[in-house]
């Protein structure tokens, strides 16, 4: 399989709690572990440390309400030794910012699998779950899915040093403006482009075509993971629920017995309490389902570096055609014959051959037009070359990456189902013994009441 396990990485940003020491522990940050490799997180620490909701007017003058995040930077060195930390630098985003930063990102570093942002709407919810983009809960599973972005980013060797990412963290005014300036939006490969590339390409790179199949495979692995913990989670969610009865019967029950109604109440307040864990529990679960949902959006990145190296690819192949077509022209006019049918061919049947001087400037201008030709097959052969293998360096980052997160990411949801599992036998143990306290009738005295 292409996605095996690669060498290793100093500076691979990590989900979940890994196996780590004590001292690395430290600088979990929610539920991210990034290490602490390059130059940009050893000068500051990045949070996204609240949402707020807010009403105003959009662009086209209509009023609209919408989530904005505040973003913290504080410095690394900032705190004096034993004092406390001065305050962080802060500034407020608006998700489209963020949309808007990634683009960026993704245009002008097309060789590196740029980190997926959290979802703009939920997807694969369980009914119970809020689709709303302004539910509080999905607003704060987004924001943590925002830092989880920028610690990505600013952990990656090359996207950390970029100056836009830098502007974005500690300019909120002017930012839009300077983004905009790069002109990165003229470098955008159209989607028409891209598929022309795909479907034209007669040598594609077979690493490449074996990761775009991957990465096409893992999309649908995820997604049938994340359909069937949707429908597991409605249905767990029922069970918890219906033990909720369980509470209203023994309590019922208890009013109508003397000796029993003790046992039978307490019975009963433990299924009240397991039927209002399940709430709790699933929303936990929300959060491992989030770090199962980057790797399905880490896909559409991945396929994103394969589409532009088919396009460089076809490009490639194009020069060579276009050279190659120039070449086969100047030897017809060499040597005065021709292999192909042409318009030109026709025409000097008809109406006789070009005199010498025309010939001659042909050739010159076809000369001149070799060597532009041979020129651009080199530079096109040079980018190739480059962007594979600074891609294939971040597809061996980006291996590692994914083969740690997703291993700490089901292990921690694992062993989150045996709690839950646990917690359920807890009950149904401490409801056994409410039962066991119940005093039988055969074992009191001749003559008592029920």
């Amino acid at each position: 399989m292409i996605m095996a396990d690669s060498g290793s990485s100093e500076e691979a940003a990590v989900i979940g709690n890994t196996d780590i020491t004590s001292t690395e522990s430290e600088n979990n940050i929610i539920n991210t572990m990034v290490e602490r490799g390059t130059s940009l997180l050893k000068k500051m620490e990045i949070s996204v440390a609240e949402a707020e909701k807010r009403t105003g007017k959009n662009t086209v003058n209509m009023q609209e309400t919408y989530t904005v995040y505040l973003i913290e930077i504080r410095q690394a060195e900032s705190a004096t030794e034993g004092g406390t930390p001065a305050a962080p630098d802060t500034l407020w985003r608006r998700y489209s910012e963020f949309e808007l930063l990634r683009t960026y990102l993704l245009v002008t570093y097309p060789y590196i699998i740029i980190p997926p942002l959290p979802e703009k709407r939920a997807e694969f919810v369980w009914h119970k779950l809020s689709a709303d983009n302004l539910d509080p809960d999905f607003v704060e599973r987004r924001r943590v899915g925002l830092e989880n972005f920028l610690l990505r980013v600013a952990s990656h060797p090359v996207l950390s040093n970029d100056n836009i990412f830098f502007h974005f963290l500690t300019e909120e005014k002017g930012w839009r403006e300077a983004v905009l300036d790069t002109g990165f939006q003229d470098k955008v490969d159209s989607r028409l482009k891209s598929l022309s590339a795909m479907l034209r390409v007669k040598s594609p790179d077979r690493r490449f075509t074996a990761l775009k199949q991957y990465s096409d495979e893992l999309n649908a692995v995820v997604s049938q993971l994340l359909r069937v913990r949707a429908r597991v989670a409605d249905r767990l969610y029922g069970v918890y629920k219906v033990h909720g009865n369980y509470g209203r019967v023994f309590s019922e029950w208890s009013a109508i017995e003397k000796e029993m109604g003790d046992g039978l109440q307490s019975a009963g307040h433990h299924m009240d309490t397991y039927a209002a864990s399940i709430d709790d529990i699933l929303e936990e679960e929300e959060h491992y389902a989030d770090q199962l949902k980057e790797y399905l959006f880490y896909t559409d990145a991945v396929r994103s570096v394969c589409r532009k190296h088919e396009l460089m690819q076809y490009e490639l192949e194009m020069a060579s055609q276009d050279l190659a077509y120039k070449k086969q022209q100047k030897e017809e006019l060499v040597t005065g014959t021709v292999r192909i049918f042409s318009l030109k061919g026709m025409t000097s049947k008809l109406f006789g051959s070009e005199s010498q001087e025309q010939r001659e400037s042909r050739l010159s201008a076809l000369e001149q037009s070799i060597e532009e030709g041979i020129e651009a097959v080199m530079e096109k052969n040079t980018e190739c070359r480059d962007f594979v293998r600074a891609a294939w360096e971040d597809i061996e980052r980006f291996k590692e990456q994914k083969d740690k997160d997703l291993r700490e990411a089901l292990i921690s949801y694992a062993i989150m189902q045996i709690s839950m599992c646990k917690k359920g036998i807890q009950v149904w143990s401490n409801a056994k013994e409410c039962f066991n306290k119940i005093k039988l009738q055969s074992l009191l005295p001749n003559g008592s009441d029920i």
